[in-house]
C-alpha cells in the first residue's frame, strides 16, 4: 500500500510552536513528517469503496466521506528515529487516557475508539479530535490541521520507572511523537482508526507555560 502513497506522491510538514502568555512564540520544529502505510490502505478504501457499508435493501454499497477524515491524533512519549519508517503502525508511547490529554482543565476533545494495528485491532485507545474548524485547505492540493494542545493539556506527563538500584518509582517524561489518524476507513459501525502520518520530534516536557500549537500540511 506504500506504494500507493509514492505514485500519488503524498507529503507532508510539521511545524510545532511554542506559544506563551505575554503573545511571544517560539518555533521548535519544522520538517517533513513520514506518510505511512496506513494512509495508502486508507485512501485506496476510498477509491475502491472497500470500505463501505452494504445496504441489503437498495443494493448498493454506501459510504460516509466523513470516514476517510484524518480528524484525529495521538501525541506520545517514546518517539526515536528508528520509529520513522513507513511500515509504522502506531506511536511507541501514545498517551493512553483521556486524564494525560485533558489535564485538570484542558480543552482537548478525546475520543475512545479501535485502532487498526498492522491487521490487527485495538480497542479502548484513546485519540484527541481535530475540530473541523482547525483543518484549512491551503490550496488545491493542500490540506492544513491545526492542533492545540492548550496551556493545561498534555501537562507533567510521567510513567513507572526503576532506577539502578532497582527500586521502582515515577519519572517525568517529554512528549516527542505525534500521529495523524483516518478515522473510520473500513466503514465499521463503532470507529477503526488507522494510522496516516507520523512525526518524532525533539523532547518537549509540556507544562502550564505555554500551549503547543501543531501544524501539520499534508500536500496530496
Amino acid at each position: 500500500m506504500h506504494n500507493f502513497v509514492e505514485e500519488m506522491g503524498i507529503t507532508g510538514h510539521l511545524e510545532i510552536e511554542k506559544v506563551y502568555d505575554d503573545g511571544t512564540s517560539e518555533i521548535v520544529f519544522d520538517d517533513h513528517n513520514i506518510i505511512v502505510s496506513g494512509m495508502g490502505v486508507g485512501l485506496s478504501l476510498l477509491f475502491t469503496l472497500s470500505g463501505s457499508t452494504f445496504d441489503e435493501g437498495s443494493g448498493i454499497h454506501k459510504s460516509s466521506i466523513t470516514d476517510y477524515q484524518l480528524d484525529r491524533f495521538q501525541v506520545g512519549v517514546s518517539g526515536t528515529s528508528v520509529n520513522e519508517v513507513s511500515s509504522t503502525y502506531s506511536l511507541s508511547g501514545a498517551l493512553s487516557s483521556t486524564e494525560e490529554y485533558v489535564g485538570t482543565a484542558g480543552d482537548i476533545i478525546t475520543a475512545s475508539s479501535t485502532q487498526i494495528k498492522h491487521d490487527e485491532d485495538f480497542t479502548n485507545q484513546v485519540f484527541g479530535i481535530i475540530p473541523f474548524k482547525q483543518v484549512t485547505r491551503i490550496n488545491d492540493t493542500s490540506v492544513r490541521y491545526t492542533i492545540v494542545l492548550d496551556k493545561e493539556s498534555g501537562n507533567d506527563i510521567t510513567r513507572d520507572s526503576t532506577d539502578a538500584g532497582g527500586t521502582a518509582g515515577v519519572t517525568s517524561v517529554p512528549l516527542n511523537e505525534i500521529g495523524l489518524f483516518m478515522k473510520n476507513p473500513t466503514g465499521a459501525a463503532t470507529d477503526r482508526s488507522i494510522l496516516c502520518a507520523y512525526r518524532v520530534f525533539s523532547d518537549i516536557t509540556k507544562t502550564n507555560d505555554f500551549a503547543l500549537v501543531f501544524r501539520w500540511t499534508i500536500n496530496l
